[in-house]
């Protein structure tokens, strides 16, 4: 640039102003040139990020995610395995499975879900309780997720609903497995029932999630649920991206519970139900290994119903109730012995030698105790007795002085060896091990034992609270002398289980000579002239059967009334008696024992031995062929 002469700058300010010139364009250009860097940098960082991930996730993680994506495409569920048998001794079929009708909506295949309940209303009604949840069960669900209509269709519901399948868009029949139950009462005390699995079921086991599983609930099928259920099978299917099932890939079917044999014959079992009235309770058990051939109560119930659902009104019947059908009087009802319970006196007697067996006691008819009177059941005494005199017609003086001599703890001692107050381990959950008191027991309930109450359960009244079942193990342990236990399982999945031979269980280690004894004794009762239970001998060709007579009282009888010399049949049923009565047979080769319990049947001998009678007979009957065995309880005792 040039500058007029007159206004041309010195050479020196020139100079100054093209250097200011040049170091402002120098440090524009070098400001540019870090934003660029800065730039380029930025870009590069960010592209080897994005590089790094693709490698990582290609290279490191890509079967990773490959297999997620299969798992998109892919949907495996499970599938329940059909649920195990039980059989009875014969192989019948007590608890099954049979196959369950349903039907199923699929609200995405119709244009109107109300239009399609309303048309099968017509051909298999609705109630409105029904309707109402499958109106719900669509509104919280997917359109394609089936929801059930029906369950438990007949033949004849599902054929008409074939039939209208045109008129019936988006209904379609499934079927799956329910369980069955074809002796009905006969056994549901013994076999118990299925229900659905609660929360308090739940122990980690996929195979409770999936609709329609069942879970034991009672009897056999609680106790031997986890083998009865089985193991989950699994099916692959194909889905679409909102879980739509295309098509179905693999299926690998569950493996089925396993079986389960019980020792109880079906046929005996309906036998002596037929026999049985309301509170009556029997129990048959093969005395030389402890096998249950048949435990009978009146009244049951018929466990097909929680198949179903138990209806409020049926569980308001059942509850409401005195004779309350949905409990096992054999396990769990408690009653006091009475005289059945005189043998385990008899023995710790014996065993303590407080007594020997020729010595004789006076009976006048009643025991005095300091002012208080205990009395025997034949008002006129029974004179002098001896031990087997005295269980023969069940004298209670004897028993009573017997009880004295002994006290509380050796009786309660002995009565656990023969199974009585203890828990038998049987394979039904809930069974109550009853009470058999002591010293001790009464003491921590803050009261003193007193010498009168020991008197009082020589006789086996007082704080006595045993079972039918304790009853009859107490029965055929002394029949055998061995320790046996009673059970119902004779096999799983076609094993058989410990305990069905004789030598499986230990001898109890009692005297031999004491329990001659005492089985004599128990001959007496039922054969010899003056045993109490003479009328119910067995008939001939069956051997003859041994056993004891037992009466307990559920209301006192006052003073006055035994002075008036009221009779029992005159009270209302409910204020009566139990009558008792415990057997085996054959009485010189033990094969079975039996229990009775009739509530309120006034006297063991006139109620409860001869359908004790009956019921030998029966077992007789049924099993004609004797299983083989040494003699137990041979010989007699002078």
């Amino acid at each position: 640039m040039k500058w007029p002469r007159w206004r041309r700058p010195k050479k020196g300010i020139e100079n100054f102003t093209m250097r200011g010139v040049k170091r402002e364009e120098e440090r524009r250009r070098s400001v540019f040139t870090r934003r660029a860097l800065l730039l380029a940098g930025g870009q590069l960082g960010l592209f080897g990020f994005l590089g790094y991930r693709l490698w990582h996730l290609q290279m490191e993680q890509g079967e990773r995610y490959a297999t997620l994506a299969e798992e998109n495409r892919l949907s495996a569920r499970l599938l329940s395995p059909p649920r195990g048998r039980v059989l009875d001794r014969t192989g019948r079929v007590v608890a099954g499975n049979r196959l369950n009708w349903r039907a199923l909506l699929v609200a995405e295949q119709t244009q109107d879900v109300g239009a399609t309940l309303e048309t099968f209303h017509r051909i298999v009604p609705l109630t409105d309780i029904e309707r109402a949840r499958v109106e719900r069960d669509v509104r919280r669900r997917r359109r394609f997720v089936p929801v059930i209509v029906r369950e438990f269709l007949t033949w004849e519901e599902m054929a008409r609903i074939e039939v209208n399948a045109p008129d019936l868009p988006g209904i379609l029949i499934d079927v799956g497995t329910t369980r069955l139950y074809p002796e009905g009462e006969h056994l549901a005390h013994i076999v118990g029932y299925v229900a659905p699995p609660a929360e308090r079921d739940m122990d980690g086991d996929p195979l409770l999630q999936l609709p329609g599983i069942r879970v034991g609930r009672a009897g056999i099928e609680r106790h031997h649920d986890q083998v009865l259920r089985g193991r989950a099978g699994a099916v692959q299917l194909e889905v679409n991206a909102v879980g739509r099932v295309i098509r179905e890939l693999d299926r690998r079917e569950g493996v089925p519970g396993q079986d389960v044999e019980i020792s109880v014959d079906t046929e005996l079992q309906k036998q002596i139900r037929g026999r049985i009235e309301e509170g009556t309770s029997v129990v048959v058990l093969n005395a030389r290994n402890g096998e249950v051939l048949a435990m009978a109560s009146q009244p049951s119930f018929d466990p097909n119903i929680f198949n179903s659902g138990v209806s409020a009104a049926q569980w308001r019947q059942w509850t409401s109730q005195r004779a309350t059908p949905l409990i096992n009087k054999t396990t769990n009802g408690l009653y006091a012995p009475g005289s059945t319970f005189k043998m385990v006196v008899a023995l710790a007697a014996l065993e303590a030698r407080v007594t020997t067996p020729f010595e004789r006691i006076n009976c006048p008819g009643h025991f005095d105790l300091g002012d208080t009177r205990f009395h025997c059941w034949n008002r006129n005494g029974h004179g002098g007795v001896d031990c087997r005199t005295a269980l023969k017609v069940s004298c209670d003086v004897y028993f009573y002085e017997m009880a004295k001599r002994l006290g509380i703890n050796r009786i309660a001692a002995m009565s656990r060896r023969f199974g009585l107050g203890v828990d038998l381990d049987i394979e039904l959950p809930g069974t109550r091990r009853g009470l058999v008191p002591t010293r001790e027991w009464r003491e921590a309930q803050g009261r003193p034992w007193a010498l009168g109450d020991t008197v009082v359960h020589g006789i086996g009244q007082g704080f006595y609270q045993l079972t039918p079942l304790s009853l009859a193990v107490m029965t055929a342990r002394l029949a055998t002398g061995r320790a046996v236990q009673p059970h119902l399982t004779r096999s799983i999945g076609g094993r058989p289980v410990r305990g069905s031979r004789p030598e499986d269980w230990p001898a109890m280690g009692i005297n031999d000579r004491d329990l001659r004894l005492v089985r004599e004794s128990m001959w007496a009762v039922v054969n010899e002239p003056g045993g109490t239970a003479l009328a119910s001998r067995l008939p001939g060709g069956f051997g003859q059967m041994a056993g004891k007579t037992g009466t307990t009282q559920v209301r006192r009888v006052s003073r006055e009334q035994r002075e008036r010399g009221f009779r029992v049949d005159t009270l209302p049923r409910e204020w009566r008696p139990h009558a008792l009565f415990v057997a085996y047979a054959p009485h010189d080769n033990p094969l079975y024992a039996v229990s009775v319990i009739v509530e309120h049947g006034t006297s063991g001998s006139g109620a409860a031995a001869p359908l004790a009678r009956d019921v030998m007979t029966d077992v007789f009957n049924r099993f004609r062929q004797s299983p083989p065995g040494p003699r137990v309880a041979e010989g007699r005792v002078g």
